[in-house]
């Protein structure tokens, strides 16, 4: 099967789960596989980013002949690559991965504005994770919500800690926002946790674009 693998110009053909599927040489992993309609858990992925966060560990994979799980939204594709996205170690990798997330995570799906548009939901649906944690500790986090801004809401105990908000917001060329602290005590958060209205924030939105879950949420009639 390998005599059939070749590079077509800078054209590459790798297999995974099975499918062999052609994309262009020093793609990412998880790019070329969504692109192909595989889809790869993440949270913190931006396709636009020059280095890839790789915070969330959703979109860990295995590669025939890597001895580890390697995150495919950090991982260039090669030519004559067998990816396997859904064995059972990859599973349990995920799960312990996506707990983690929940443990310290406010869950009200019901009155959310993000439910059924969260990318925690559709991890869960796809993977058949529950939306509650089974095994581990809960470790709520009780942070004033951020309501000072006229067009959205920030709400940290919801925050998944993508890096998302902050990547959009220094593309802008503002950075009002990064992260502050360290382990358990980690947060996005304005310089000298100052409110989000008295920052430099020029109200693009963009923040509130890239969210994947309820953390940063337009108000109703800001637009």
């Amino acid at each position: 099967m390998k005599s059939d693998w070749r590079v077509i110009a800078n054209i590459i053909t790798l297999t995974i789960d099975g499918r062999e599927i052609r994309c262009k040489e020093g793609e990412r992993l998880l790019w070329a596989a969504l692109d192909h309609g595989i889809y790869i858990p993440n949270l913190c992925a931006v396709r636009e980013a020059d280095l890839p966060f790789g915070g969330c560990r959703l979109c860990l994979v295995e590669i025939e002949g890597r001895r580890s799980p390697v995150a495919a939204c950090s991982q260039h594709v090669e030519n004559g690559m067998v990816v396997r996205t859904d064995t059972p170690q990859i599973k349990r990798l995920r799960r312990t991965a996506f707990e983690l997330l929940l443990s310290h995570h406010h869950l009200d799906c019901a009155h959310c504005p993000r439910n059924k548009k969260c990318e925690l939901q559709k991890i869960a649906a796809h993977q058949g994770f529950k939306l509650k944690v089974e095994r581990l500790r809960l470790i709520p986090r009780e942070m004033p919500v951020d309501s000072s801004h006229p067009l959205f809401t920030y709400d940290p105990n919801k925050c998944v800690l993508c890096g998302k908000c902050i990547w959009a917001c220094q593309c802008r060329g503002l950075g009002v926002i990064d992260f502050a602290y360290r382990g358990l005590e980690t947060r996005i958060s304005t310089f000298d946790n100052m409110p989000w209205a008295d920052t430099g924030c020029d109200s693009c939105l963009k923040c509130v674009e890239v969210c994947p879950v309820g953390a940063l949420v337009e108000k109703d009639g800001a637009a």
